[in-house]
């Protein structure tokens, strides 16, 4: 088990982790892939958690409308988990949809749990048009997805 875990907005420099990271999901069919050049486009969306000088955790915010973000791409190295390391970066990812006065953050999930333990609320997918119309519509798994939609209403504090 790491000494220290930090969380930390994501650099150029973790482009080739993140890549390694989201497609051992993404080969299990649990998250979509991302290429590195998505990542490098998209890095400043992105924050990590590390430990030892290694990316071991990673999220990103993805901004569905003026006041909708999707948390996407939450991952954990195999032997980090249960560690409350997702819950670190959740809460990073909430901070900065606060900062950017963004009132709901929502999640598609295969682990309704963990969110629900984040503040999280089961609700269905088809109250996000935006989402529908930017992703679910370019999905394979469109007419039979699976996943749980989460969503999140942070407080105007």
């Amino acid at each position: 088990m790491p000494a220290v875990v930090t969380c930390r907005v994501a650099v150029p420099e973790d482009v080739e982790p993140l890549f390694q990271m989201i497609d051992g999901y993404a080969k299990k069919g649990i998250m979509l892939p991302r290429s590195r050049k998505v990542l490098e486009k998209q890095i400043d969306q992105f924050v990590v958690a590390e430990a030892d000088g290694a990316v071991i955790g990673c999220g990103s915010l993805c901004r569905l409308g003026n006041d909708l973000v999707e948390i996407r791409s939450l991952g954990i190295m195999d032997g980090h988990k249960g560690l409350g390391i997702g819950s670190m970066i959740v809460n990073k990812l909430t901070e900065e949809a606060r900062r950017q006065g963004i009132p709901k953050i929502m999640a598609l999930t295969y682990e309704v749990s963990f969110f629900v333990k984040n503040g999280f609320s089961v609700v269905e997918k088809e109250i996000f048009p935006e989402k529908v119309w930017t992703d679910c519509v370019n999905c394979s798994k469109q007419s039979c997805c699976d996943e749980i939609a989460v969503l999140k209403m942070l407080d105007e504090s």
